[in-house]
């Protein structure tokens, strides 16, 4: 494989000195191969046009970036090597992309492959052109989606969901990790947990979409945030439906084995009731169950 001998510093000095910035708009089209790409054998950063930085992390920086020969739009992360290292998840890394560059679902991002030099992973991934999901929460009236909007999103997540774990075997790392707002109860009280933590950040995330922010996000501190998080002390504004808070607290269990499966969260009436043809088009496992049962 060949190494990149490109720093992190010759690729922010070569973003920031290009004449002519890559579009926002992916001139990615449904007919390109994205075999274009070069095999990753031959493939190093000297492949790539790098545009703006999209994002900031812990282990390192994403960028809008554009593979040379097919003109193919991509999403160029790059992870430093010490960071990995020093966290101790360069297994975690590997396990993530061998399962990522496998998966084939309309609703999760590709894994198109990776390369690495000294001091560096480059990870090459589909980009999302229409940017981050919170931006365009807040960019909506009220600052929320509505019930019709809220509840294919919820359908889309699920059925991608549903197809991570019949197509990998997913061992969750037994770790509190992520965004406080959306910790499961049993994240709180001990290490141990299981995929089912999935069912309760879904709640968390339809009560978001549905009202503009976490249903805890108001707790004073962390530890009056755990508790409300532990006694699901739960406010639901006027406005939603019975419907909508029926799947919420369904999802929204303090005890996992409670929480409602994800099959039935598809069949869930709610969602039923405001799925379009659009959104039932991207639900692969959803369409497969529904014509097994006919």
């Amino acid at each position: 494989m060949v190494m990149c001998q490109v720093a992190l510093l010759q690729l922010t000095d070569k973003m920031a000195t290009k004449s002519q910035p890559l579009s926002e708009k992916s001139t990615n089209q449904p007919n390109e191969s994205k075999s274009d790409i070069k095999p990753l054998d031959e493939c190093s950063l000297d492949n790539f046009e790098i545009g703006r930085p999209l994002g900031k992390g812990k282990f390192g920086h994403v960028f809008l970036a554009r593979e040379i020969k097919s003109k193919y739009i991509i999403a160029l992360k790059v992870l430093f090597k010490c960071q990995l290292q020093k966290y101790q998840i360069e297994h975690q890394l590997r396990r993530e992309i061998e399962n990522q560059s496998h998966l084939r679902h309309p609703n999760i991002l590709r894994m198109y492959g990776y390369f690495h030099d000294k001091t560096r992973v480059y990870l090459i991934l589909e980009y999302a052109a229409n940017g981050e999901m919170y931006n365009f929460l807040q960019s909506q009236p009220n600052g929320r989606f509505s019930e019709p909007e809220t509840a294919g999103y919820m359908a889309q997540l699920a059925d991608a969901l549903i197809f991570c774990y019949v197509c990998l075997f997913f061992n969750r790392r037994q770790t509190k990790c992520g965004t406080l707002d959306y910790l499961a109860p049993e994240m709180v009280e001990g290490p141990d947990h299981d995929e089912r933590v999935d069912l309760w950040t879904l709640g968390i995330l339809c009560y978001e979409f549905l009202v503009g922010s976490p249903p805890f996000v108001e707790a004073e501190d962390n530890d009056t945030l755990y508790g409300r998080i532990c006694k699901v002390d739960l406010y639901f504004p006027a406005f939603l439906s019975i419907g909508s808070k029926d799947l919420i607290t369904k999802l929204l269990k303090p005890r996992a084995e409670d929480r409602i499966p994800l099959k039935q969260l598809l069949e869930h009436g709610w969602i039923q009731e405001h799925l379009s043809n659009e959104v039932r088009s991207r639900l692969p496992f959803f369409q497969t169950v529904t014509s097994n049962n006919k």
